[in-house]
């Protein structure tokens, strides 16, 4: 499974998803979306936009957990 940390960078950096959404041009629906992690894919240009905006790395972003068996 993969997690993505959306919700943690922006409060660590104190930033509402509006304003995330406003500097990278991503739909606020899309952000949320990832917020809540209800999304099932994420494109790479908008991994692109978040990593430059939050000045982040993609690993810091997306964590990988294995599937409990």
């Amino acid at each position: 499974m993969i997690k993505i940390k959306l919700s943690s960078l922006l409060g660590a950096k104190r930033m509402p998803q509006a304003e995330l959404a406003r500097k990278t041009g991503i739909r606020p629906n899309t952000i949320n979306a990832m917020y809540h992690e209800y999304t099932k894919y994420i494109n790479k240009d908008d991994i692109d936009k978040i990593c430059e905006v939050l000045n982040c790395d993609v690993s810091d972003l997306l964590e990988y957990v294995p599937n409990k068996e």
